[in-house]
């Protein structure tokens, strides 16, 4: 097999690492995902080698006289090259030493053999190496097969050690399509989420919303492997029950699931949009659970969409503290059926001036909405009118993107003779008001609306 990378430059480094390795007596291998994306047929921006039969020093040495290199954490053995994504390692041992993702002790051994080294890996189609000089795949798991037949599946038990391995074979199973093995899944459900930091569970969660091409096969694992305990807002959705004329695929747990890979066929490439909509999609039910009753012999569901803002705050906020994200979800989480209402309706402009300033960004809306309206029907024609006529309202208002920008700003209340003070405030939100509502649309009229205001009021 022969391994081609694309870029050139780093094609050309990569073969100078391992010539130079080679020459000096040891052998160096491609190692972990940039394999398995080449054996799948995708692209690896970086490269990781591992290199057997020279101590440290010595490899140190030979690659800063042709490099300019970064050493990160010595003990762990290694190098970074300057102006390409190359990261060499020694084959290290790990001895667990205390709780969490980082709770080991570690140490380099350049006489292991690759199956040793391979064995520390969390699962099999993270083990292929290759001998980029020889033109060999070294596979001591079985990592080719089960690539080939769609598994992931556990490399050893030391798998138990560290708990961010069952986040990863969420995000593992979401991004390549992958089912995972019931051994690996039994195993799973032994470990728990012991001295996880909250960002590294945000990064796998990343991980799934950003690249999973099925993000419902790593939501599916995680039930399968009862880690669905450690996210309640997400275990609540399971067998929460829904009126089948709306919801054919079934319960709530269900659409979500549908309603996350519909999201991820339309990704747009932009990481920060995808992960806000992505957040949204997953979180736009978790109001249901707590508003679900059964009247009549009938399900029922009222206000869920605004029952849905406190469960939301909680699952995004017990993993990452970037309010950002949460200020931007809730909006659409509390809006989502806002496309479909306003397009039954026929609504106003204003009507749609006043969904722009409530959620800032009706372009993110509508992908959620979408997402919902396609997980509701996956099998049938993926369209959506009411998207379509929103957007196409919204661009004419010019406020697709953005809220309306204020008229009367404070510059303007100051040039009417008004002295700066806290009544500004007061004063601003009701002209903003009434400028969402059509009041008026020019500056020359909204300042006829601030005089009549003040007026009426006694203001001055």
């Amino acid at each position: 097999m022969d391994f081609i990378i694309k870029d050139r430059k780093l094609n050309d480094a990569v073969n100078k690492v391992c010539q130079l390795v080679n020459t000096a007596g040891g052998r160096a291998f491609l190692i972990g995902g940039c394999v398995r994306d080449f054996v799948l047929n995708m692209h690896s921006k970086d490269i990781d080698i591992e290199v057997y039969n020279l101590a440290p020093q010595k490899l140190i040495e030979i690659l800063s006289e042709h490099f300019k290199i970064d050493l990160v954490g010595q003990s762990f053995g290694v190098i970074k090259i300057h102006d390409v994504d190359i990261d060499i390692s020694i084959p290290r041992r790990e001895s667990k030493s205390g709780l969490g993702h980082k709770g080991f002790e570690i140490s380099s051994d350049p006489n292991m053999s690759p199956k040793e080294a391979a064995s520390r890996r969390d699962f099999t189609i993270n083990t292929i190496a290759y001998d980029f000089i020889n033109k060999v795949i070294i596979d001591p798991f079985d990592g080719m097969e089960h690539l080939n037949k769609r598994i992931l599946k556990h490399t050893t038990e030391k798998f138990l050690e560290d708990p961010l391995r069952v986040l990863r074979g969420m995000q593992f199973a979401a991004r390549f399509d992958l089912n995972v093995a019931p051994e690996t899944a039994k195993l799973c459900s032994k470990i728990k989420p012991e001295g996880l930091a909250s960002e590294r569970i945000f990064e796998e969660w990343k991980k799934l919303i950003l690249h999973g091409i099925k993000p419902s096969k790593g939501l599916s694992f995680l039930r399968d492997c009862g880690w669905i305990d450690y996210f309640p807002e997400l275990k609540s959705l399971i067998d929460c029950k829904q009126d089948l004329k709306c919801h054919p695929e079934g319960d709530v747990w269900e659409h979500t699931l549908h309603s996350m890979d519909a999201f991820a066929e339309e990704r747009i490439g932009d990481a920060v949009e995808d992960l806000i909509v992505g957040f949204a999609v997953l979180c736009h039910d978790f109001g249901k659970p707590q508003t679900t009753i059964f009247q009549d012999s009938k399900i029922c569901t009222q206000s869920y969409e605004a029952a849905g803002v406190e469960p939301t705050k909680c699952f995004i906020e017990h993993m990452t503290n970037r309010n950002d994200i949460v200020d931007a979800v809730i909006p659409l989480v509390e809006s989502y059926m806002s496309p479909v209402e306003l397009f039954n309706e026929q609504a106003s402009d204003n009507a749609i001036r006043r969904l722009a300033k409530k959620v800032k960004r009706i372009d993110r809306l509508v992908r959620v909405s979408r997402a919902d309206q396609l997980g509701r029907f996956p099998t049938k024609q993926k369209n959506f009118p009411a998207g379509d006529w929103l957007i196409d309202r919204a661009c004419t208002l010019n406020v697709e993107m953005s809220a309306p920008d204020h008229i009367i700003m404070g510059r303007h209340l100051i040039e009417l003779g008004l002295k700066p003070g806290i009544h500004f405030n007061e004063i601003l939100q009701t002209c903003y008001d009434a400028q969402i509502d059509g009041e008026f649309f020019t500056l020359e009229d909204a300042k006829k609306y601030v005089i009549t205001y003040l007026q009426k009021r006694n203001i001055s």
